[in-house]
């Protein structure tokens, strides 16, 4: 039986694997997890569908939605705008199912200012070792050297904002990280353990771990171009 519906917000770096995580739990987990369609600025991937796996809309549209209230939270991520629209939201709350957010840490920290823990729990992803992140991005094998360049960089921001989240979770291994996922939400408190000394020391080292690799990047694009 699912415990009392709340917003389960996860995010993660590009490469940190919370789109995965998030599918899978709804897939194995659906008496638990409803799906709250998101609304984005982005041209639609050949094999997504209008209004099932996100509301596809004009710049203007978006906008206008913001000046009317509609987000529960929105954030631009590489030129497009994203945002969870709160009819949806509320849609599967009422439904008696949590909802998972999967988001940019700027939207979370908008849904936990109007979803206080416990309402919402918010949890930051990352593979254990900064150099899994990087042979994700260059498995995509869609972006250049630069733009996976600017993901290293946004991702040390993304590191710093994590400290704000209430959990943490290391994704190694998927099966486990879902069932991290179900656990945390299931609690009326939020499972999953608590943060430690130690976990905050490893989030300072994957830090200078994500500088070292960003700075080589830099240094093979400076070659190329040289």
């Amino acid at each position: 039986m699912t415990a009392r519906p709340r917003i389960v917000v996860l995010s993660a770096p590009s490469g940190g694997g919370k789109t995965t995580i998030a599918r899978a739990a709804r897939e194995q987990y659906p008496d638990r997890f409803g799906f709250s369609v998101s609304a984005t600025t982005r041209p639609p991937r050949p094999d997504e569908r209008d209004g099932v796996d996100y509301h596809f809309q004009t710049r203007t549209q978006f906008l206008e939605g913001v000046g009317a209230g509609k987000f529960l939270e929105y954030a631009e991520y590489a030129g497009e705008l994203y945002g969870t629209l709160k009819d949806e939201v509320e849609k599967v709350l009422k439904s008696g199912k949590h909802v998972l957010l999967d988001i940019e840490v700027e939207g979370a920290r908008q849904v936990r200012e109007q979803y206080p823990y416990p309402r919402s729990v918010s949890i930051f992803i990352l593979p254990s070792d900064p150099r899994v992140l990087l042979e994700r991005l260059h498995q995509r094998r869609s972006e250049s050297i630069e733009q996976i360049r600017w993901r290293l960089d946004r991702a040390e921001y993304e590191l710093q904002q994590s400290t704000l989240f209430d959990r943490w979770i290391r994704n190694d291994d998927l099966d486990r990280a879902v069932a991290e996922v179900v656990s945390i939400a299931d609690e009326a408190r939020g499972g999953g353990r608590a943060r430690e000394k130690k976990d905050f020391e490893w989030i300072t080292n994957y830090g200078r771990g994500l500088q070292a690799e960003a700075q080589r990047l830099y240094d093979e694009l400076h070659q190329q171009k040289g």
